[in-house]
C-alpha cells in the first residue's frame, strides 16, 4: 500500500515539520511494516512551467518524426519571447497547453537542462512527458497535455504536485483495513494521539424503492449490496490533475474519469467499487453462484470458464462480472468517441457512457480468495476482499463516488437508493480486564486497556470483566488474545520486558542431534562442502538412477499441491539433490567438487495410512495423536557425499590425485568412527553404483547385520543420464541406524605406554575373494592383541598365478599391561593367517 504523505495529512493534522520517515517510525512502532520511504521530486529544480504551443514545423530528412516548436511560456524565460524547442512527440497540437522545462533546470535523475543544437536547430529546453518528470505511467506514453484553463507561465512543479513523500507499507493479511488511506490515517492518528477526520462520515440517504433493482440469491456470499445511479455524465470530462496524481503516487494508472473515481474511493475508504454502463445492463442486477462451466469475458479481455463456487454479478443475459474480482467486458464504461463530420451538414457528436450504476458490495472473503486463486486473477479489489473489507463502508463509498461524479463529470444523482442488507449483529468478545497484563507480563491497568481498545474503534463495557464490541472494519479481532495484541502493540512492543527462559539443568542436545552435528563438522573438516537441497523429486529420476522396478525407494509420498509439477514427490534418497548440485556447479566451471548433505528422507509404507481429522474444540487424545503419527511416512535421517574431479591438487609438492570410489568409502568410515560403530565394508551391487566398484555398508544392530547404505563409483549409464562428470563417486547411508549401532557414549582413545609390535603378511587368494572377507578373518583370528589392521598393497601377475591376487596387510599388536614379546606377536599373526586360510583359502605368499 503506497501512501502519499500529502494525502495522509488531509485526515490527520500531523506536525508541520514531520517527515515521512518520522511517520514511518511511528507506524513501525504501532506494528505496521513500512518497507520504503520514497522521495518524489528529489533533486528536481525549476524553472518548470506551463506553456502554450504557438507553432509546429515538421522537420524533414530524419529517421524519425521531428518537430520544431515555438511555445509561449510568459515571462518565465526572462524575455517574454516564444521559446524555441525541438521535440519528437506527436500527441500535441498548436494551441495545447504543455509542460516546459527551461535551461538551467534539473530533472529527476540529475538530468540538467541546457540549450543545445540538435537536428539542425537549437532547442532551448524540453516539452516534458510524465516519465521524464518521474510521474509514472499515464497511459499515453507521450507529452503531458494540460487542460486549457491553466495559465501560461504557471509553476508546473506545484501544479503537478511533483514534490512529495510516499510510504510503501506491506500490509499483512490480518490488517486488511490498512489497505486504505482511511485505515493508515487511523493508525497514524492513534500513534500521534491526534483526532482523525474520518472520510467515511458522510450524509448518506436512506434506502428507498426507487433505486436500481437488485436481487441477491446468496446472502452468505454477499451480505450487503448498495447500488446508486448517476445520469447525464459528460463523456468528454477528464480526470483533474489532483485526482490523477494521487492515483499515480498510490501506484495506479489513470484510465478514465468514472474508473479513476472508483479507484480513488477504493484507495481512500478501502471499499472496492464497480461502475456499470447502465445502457449495457439488461434488467435486474443479481448476485448468485455461477453455473458449472458458465463463461464470462472479463475486463482484461480473457474469456473465463467459471466454477460453481464462483460468485458472479448477473443481469437478464447472464454473468456481467466476477464478484469482488473483476468486472465483465460487456458492461464496461465506454470512452468518449467523436463521430466524423457529416458533409451533409450534421456536426460531429461525442458518444460514450453518460449513465452509470455504481456497485458497492461486501462479499465473503473466502469465496473471493478461492475464485482469484483458481483463475490466477489477482486484482486490487480481490486483495482487499481477501483481507477483509468494512461492510459498513459500502454506503459511504457509493455516496462518495456519486458526489465526485456529480462534481467532476457534471452528472445528476438519481434519488433512488438500493441497499440489500443480510441480517447480522456486531461481534462481542468477553475478556477480563487484566488479560493483556497476563499475556504481556506487564501491568497496563484497566484504564489503559479500555483506552487502547477504544482507540481502535471498539466499544467497551464492564469493570473487571469487559465486554468488547469490535468495529466492523476489524474482522481479525475474534478472541481475547487478539484484543490483548492490540493493547500491547499500541503501548509499544519495545516496552515489553525481556525475560530469558530458565533452562532446566541436564538437558542438552539429544544423542541424535549430537551425532548430526559431529557428522557435519567432520565432513566439512575433510574438505566437503554442505549443499542444502529441496526435498522434492520427480519419479523420472529413479529411472535415471537405474533403480529396480520393485525398489522400495520408488514408493514415494506425493504432495497434493507441489511447488513444481515436475517434482511432486518427497525424496526417498539424498542423491538426486546432491547430484543435481554437483552437475550445476560443474557446468559453471567448478570441476573439483566434494559435496555432502544430511537430512530426512520420506519412506512411504506399503499400505499408506489415512490421517484422521483432529478436533479443534479440545486437546486430541494420545490415541488420536498416535493414529495421526502412524499415518505419516517414516522419516529417517540420511547422510550422503558426492565427489568428482581432483581430490588432491597437483603442485610443486608432487602430483595430484583424482577422487575415486575409495574416497566415498572412507567418508562412510569417518561417519562410523564418529558414531562409535563397527562398520563392515564388503562388495555389493545396488542401483546407481558400478557393480564392480560398489561397497555395501553393514553394521550390527541388536545382534543382527543390517545394510545401512552403499558407496563407490557411479555406473557410467547413470553418469550419462544425469549429465555428471566422468567417474563421479557417491556414498549414502542411514544415519539413524548407524547411530543405533554405535556406542551409547564415545570413549577417547587411550595412549599406551607400551610399544607396538608390527607384523606384515602377504596372502594369496582367488581373485574373486573380497579383500573385506580376508580382513574380517584376519581380525577375528588375531584376537584381542590386534590394535589395527591395514591393507597396504594389492598385486596381481605371473608371480602369484593366474586368477589369483596378493593382499599385503600391516598388523599392529599391543597389550595394555606389558610389552609383547616377538613370540607373542608372531603367534597372534600365525593365528590370524590360519583362520584366513580356513575361511577364505588364503595362503602365505612365498610359503
Amino acid at each position: 500500500m503506497r501512501v502519499p504523505l500529502s494525502w495522509l495529512r488531509e485526515y490527520v493534522d500531523l506536525p508541520a515539520g514531520e517527515t515521512a520517515r518520522d511517520v514511518a517510525a511511528k507506524l513501525v512502532d504501532a506494528g505496521l511494516e513500512v518497507e520504503t520511504v520514497e522521495q518524489l521530486g528529489g533533486g528536481l529544480k525549476g524553472p518548470l512551467v506551463v506553456g502554450r504551443v504557438l507553432t509546429i514545423e515538421e522537420l524533414e530528412g530524419f529517421r524519425k518524426p521531428i518537430r520544431f516548436c515555438t511555445v509561449d511560456v510568459g515571462t518565465a524565460n526572462g524575455t517574454g519571447e516564444p521559446q524555441e524547442i525541438v521535440c519528437g512527440a506527436r500527441n500535441f497540437a498548436v494551441g495545447d497547453k504543455v509542460v516546459v522545462v527551461l535551461p538551467g533546470a534539473v530533472l529527476p535523475g540529475d538530468f540538467a537542462i541546457a540549450s543545445r543544437k540538435t537536428y539542425g536547430r537549437t532547442s532551448h529546453g524540453m516539452i516534458c512527458s510524465g516519465d521524464e518528470l518521474g510521474m509514472g505511467d499515464d497511459g499515453t506514453h507521450g507529452i503531458i497535455v494540460l487542460p486549457p484553463e491553466h495559465e501560461v507561465g504557471t509553476d508546473a512543479i506545484e501544479l503537478l504536485e511533483l514534490v512529495d513523500e510516499v510510504l510503501d507499507i506491506d500490509i499483512t493479511p490480518d490488517r486488511g483495513y490498512c489497505m486504505s488511506l482511511r485505515g493508515i490515517a487511523r493508525e497514524a492518528a492513534t500513534a500521534y494521539g491526534l483526532p482523525l477526520r474520518d472520510p467515511a462520515l458522510l450524509d448518506v440517504p436512506a434506502p428507498n424503492a426507487y433505486g436500481y433493482p437488485v436481487k441477491v440469491d446468496d446472502p452468505a456470499g454477499c451480505d450487503r449490496f448498495t447500488a446508486r445511479t448517476v445520469t447525464g455524465l459528460d463523456p468528454e470530462a477528464r480526470s483533474p490533475i489532483w485526482l490523477t496524481r494521487r492515483l499515480q503516487k498510490a501506484g495506479m494508472r489513470p484510465i478514465s474519469l468514472a474508473v479513476d473515481i472508483t479507484n480513488y474511493v477504493m484507495l481512500e475508504l478501502g471499499q472496492p467499487l464497480h461502475a456499470y454502463d447502465r445502457s449495457r445492463i439488461d434488467g435486474t442486477i443479481g448476485v448468485r453462484r455461477a453455473e458449472q462451466g458458465e463463461k464470462l469475458t472479463t475486463l482484461d479481455g480473457v474469456k473465463r470458464t467459471l466454477d460453481s463456487e464462483d460468485l458472479v454479478i448477473t443481469d437478464a443475459r447472464g454473468p456481467i462480472g466476477l464478484a469482488g474480482v473483476m468486472g465483465g467486458a460487456n458492461t464496461e464504461i465506454a470512452d468518449s468517441v467523436t463521430t466524423p463530420f457529416d458533409p451533409s451538414g450534421a456536426t460531429g457528436q461525442v458518444t460514450g457512457t453518460t449513465d452509470v450504476v455504481i456497485e458497492a458490495a461486501h462479499f465473503d472473503s473466502v469465496s473471493i480468495s478461492r475464485t482469484a486463486r483458481r483463475l490466477k486473477l489477482s486484482s486490487e479489489a480481490s486483495k482487499r476482499f481477501e483481507r477483509g473489507v468494512d461492510p459498513q463502508a459500502a454506503a459511504a463509498a457509493a455516496q462518495r463516488t456519486v458526489d465526485l461524479l456529480v462534481l467532476l463529470a457534471g452528472g445528476t444523482a438519481e434519488a433512488g437508493v438500493t441497499e440489500f442488507l443480510a441480517p447480522g449483529a456486531p461481534r462481542s468478545i468477553a475478556m477480563s480486564a487484566d488479560h493483556p497484563d497476563r499475556v504481556a507480563g506487564m501491568d497496563y491497568g484497566r484504564e489503559t486497556v479500555v483506552r487502547r481498545l477504544q482507540e481502535v474503534g471498539c466499544d467497551v463495557y464492564g469493570q473487571d470483566e469487559l465486554v468488547v464490541t469490535v468495529p466492523s472494519w476489524r474482522p481479525d479481532l475474534a478472541e481475547p488474545n487478539d484484543l490483548a495484541e492490540e493493547v500491547i502493540r499500541l503501548e509499544g512492543y519495545g516496552n515489553l520486558p525481556s525475560t530469558l527462559p530458565q533452562v532446566p539443568s541436564g538437558r542438552g542436545l539429544t544423542a541424535r542431534q549430537q551425532l548430526h552435528r559431529r557428522v557435519g563438522r567432520a565432513l566439512a573438516g575433510a574438505g566437503y562442502v554442505e549443499a542444502l537441497n529441496y526435498p522434492f523429486v520427480g519419479e523420472r529420476v529413479f529411472d535415471q538412477l537405474q533403480l529396480p522396478a520393485d525398489d522400495a525407494a520408488r514408493r514415494v509420498v506425493k504432495l497434493v499441491n507441489p511447488i513444481s509439477d515436475e517434482e511432486p514427490a518427497l525424496r526417498t534418497t539424498l542423491l538426486p539433490g546432491l547430484l543435481g548440485a554437483l552437475r550445476r556447479n560443474d557446468s559453471r566451471g567448478s570441476h573439483d567438487l566434494a559435496l555432502f548433505e544430511t537430512g530426512s528422507v520420506f519412506l512411504a509404507a506399503e499400505r499408506p495410512g489415512v490421517a484422521v481429522r483432529l478436533p479443534v474444540d479440545r486437546r486430541p487424545t494420545d490415541e488420536e495423536i498416535a493414529t495421526l503419527d502412524a499415518a505419516l511416512p517414516a522419516q529417517p535421517r540420511h547422510a550422503a557425499v558426492v565427489l568428482a574431479g581432483a581430490r588432491e591438487q597437483a603442485g610443486w609438492w608432487g602430483g595430484g590425485r583424482p577422487a575415486d570410489w575409495a574416497d566415498a568409502v572412507q567418508a562412510a568410515r569417518v561417519l562410523a568412527a564418529l558414531a562409535g560403530a563397527e562398520l563392515v565394508v564388503r562388495q555389493g551391487q545396488y542401483g546407481p553404483w558400478h557393480p564392480g566398484r560398489c561397497a555395501e555398508l553393514v553394521v550390527t544392530v541388536d545382534g543382527a547385520e543390517q545394510v545401512i547404505g552403499h558407496a563407490g563409483e557411479l555406473h557410467p549409464r547413470v553418469v550419462k543420464a544425469l549429465g555428471l562428470p566422468a567417474r563421479t563417486s557417491a556414498m549414502e547411508l542411514d544415519l539413524d541406524r548407524l547411530g543405533a549401532a554405535g556406542a551409547d557414549s564415545l570413549h577417547a582413545p587411550r595412549i599406551s605406554t607400551f610399544p607396538v609390535a608390527t607384523q606384515d603378511v602377504a596372502l594369496i587368494v582367488d581373485a574373486s575373494v573380497p579383500a573385506s572377507s580376508v580382513e574380517d578373518a584376519l581380525r577375528r583370528g588375531a584376537g584381542e592383541l590386534l590394535e589395527s589392521l591395514r591393507l597396504f598393497d594389492v598385486f596381481t601377475g605371473e608371480q602369484v598365478g593366474g586368477g589369483k591376487k596378493s593382499l599385503a596387510y600391516a598388523l599392529r599388536f599391543r597389550a595394555t599391561d606389558r610389552t609383547l614379546t616377538a613370540e607373542e606377536s608372531t603367534a597372534a599373526r600365525d593365528a590370524a593367517v590360519a583362520l584366513a586360510g580356513e575361511l577364505t583359502g588364503a595362503v602365505l605368499r612365498g610359503a
